[in-house]
């Protein structure tokens, strides 16, 4: 029996619509004639199937951080494949493997050595919600289920991750679904160092639920959801205090903040503070694999195996995959070699500063939030006015009138609507200042654009 091949009759855009299920994506612009096809990348940049050039400054996802078209990652993966391509780590290990837990190790903060291998940022935060409900009842402390998060702050999609999310419109379709151990505190939005009241949030929570039921708090360093959201100077080890005070284990989400985009291998070194678990993803392998994990301290792992459970009773096929790990080898030998959180660090202030003046220049910028290589922009109507944007203006803005003028711009970036109106840039850590006055030319167009319809 012979197939024939697809896409010899009917075009890629035809066959995406008919069978392939989009992520995230709305289904009126899924069978929108414009739908795009990306084909190939280079650096900084993606391509089309019509050969259109894009400015990639999302870096894919926040994960392709060391760019696209790197032949070293792809001369990794297929030499590992032609070698083992698969085999589990249930009671073996396989030698990319243990090297990618031992550079990881090497990298990660403190004493944080212990690394346990997924295929995906959802599945690590799901990695680190049973790990600490397994150690509070190795511990003789079943009655510790609890776990607390903040508000906007994204976790992932997968029942256990989208529980500890809280962005209201992912989580709301599947309420009855979720666990109801999960409570959402203020996050660090408008909080200052002199009153730090989205860390003494976490301990009236703490408090109000009674320390003995609380198992983890879980925050991103940076927070995504929200838009760029710096924790004030205090916050991490404040937190870090009110864990320890209450017995509680302290989790960063580093799935996006990890390797490299705040110019540390890890953002809990940056904010001085060492958790008890690290959640990471994305940028490990750059994205060039699926690869994702958790790190825990080996004391807290020691307590489960010599309970009665013995064994931390969770798993994944693909964790510790052979190839998977061969490119996070490769991905970050290849940012030590090209000083990549140097070049961040060097860079970001330069970032900051072409953003900052986009905001002078543009009277829809509310406000500039980010560090590192990673940024939100979040408009207004008239900031001279304090005018904010009316239901109307949001409405249009948010329904697609700025992925329009994104996609017009040829710039990949998020129009972002979790809690306001807004951009989120994250470009590779590869990006030079030519890219970085590429993507300030680019976002220019779209305020500009922006401001003429708010003026309208």
């Amino acid at each position: 029996m012979t197939i024939d091949n697809p896409l010899d009759s009917v075009s890629e855009r035809d066959l995406a619509r008919r069978h392939l299920l989009p992520h995230f994506t709305k289904g009126q612009a899924w069978d929108h004639d414009n739908l795009g096809v990306i084909e190939r990348g280079e650096g900084c940049y993606v391509y089309d199937t019509d050969g259109v050039e894009y400015l990639d400054g999302l870096a894919g996802l926040f994960c392709t951080n060391m760019g696209h078209g790197r032949q070293d990652f792809a001369a990794a993966a297929a030499k590992q494949m032609e070698k083992l391509g698969f085999y589990p780590t249930w009671g073996w290990a396989n030698p990319p493997a243990i090297e990618a837990a031992s550079m990881i190790a090497e990298r990660a903060p403190g004493d944080l050595s212990e690394v346990f291998f997924v295929s995906s940022g959802s599945e690590a935060v799901e990695s680190v919600l049973k790990f600490a409900r397994s150690y509070h009842v190795a511990r003789g402390e079943s009655d510790r289920y609890k776990v607390i998060s903040r508000e906007w702050s994204y976790h992932g999609t997968t029942l256990g991750g989208l529980a500890v999310t809280g962005v209201p419109k992912f989580r709301n379709p599947f309420l009855p679904m979720l666990w109801d151990g999960v409570r959402h505190v203020r996050n660090t939005y408008g909080d200052t160092s002199d009153v730090l009241a989205s860390a003494a949030a976490v301990e009236e929570m703490i408090l109000a639920e009674g320390p003995e039921t609380v198992a983890a708090v879980i925050a991103e360093p940076v927070q995504n959801g929200r838009g760029g959201l710096v924790p004030p100077d205090g916050y991490w080890p404040e937190l870090r205090r009110i864990c320890d005070k209450y017995g509680v284990l302290l989790v960063a989400d580093e799935v996006i903040c990890a390797f490299g985009r705040f110019g540390h291998w890890f953002a809990s070194e940056r904010f001085g503070v060492v958790p008890d678990m690290i959640t990471f993803a994305k940028g490990v392998t750059s994205a060039y694999q699926p690869l994702g994990g958790m790190i825990a301290r080996r004391s807290l792992v020691e307590t489960i195996w010599e309970s009665d459970m013995a064994a931390y009773m969770h798993g994944a096929t693909f964790g510790g995959h052979p190839v998977a790990t061969a490119v996070a080898v490769a991905n970050m030998r290849a940012m030590a070699d090209e000083n990549i959180l140097k070049h961040v660090l060097d860079n970001e202030d330069g970032f900051r500063a072409r953003l900052d003046g986009l905001m002078d220049n543009h009277n829809c910028v509310k406000e500039v939030r980010g560090l590192g290589y990673f940024y939100a922009i979040e408009l207004m109507a008239d900031r001279e006015g304090g005018v904010e944007l009316s239901d109307e203006q949001r409405s249009a803005l948010q329904g697609g009138l700025l992925g329009q003028w994104v996609r017009d711009a040829r710039i990949l970036v998020r129009p972002d609507d979790r809690g306001a109106t807004m951009l989120t840039l994250s470009p590779p850590l590869v990006a030079d200042a030519d890219v970085l006055d590429d993507i300030t030319e680019r976002i220019d167009e779209v305020l500009t654009r922006t401001g003429g319809f708010l003026a309208g």
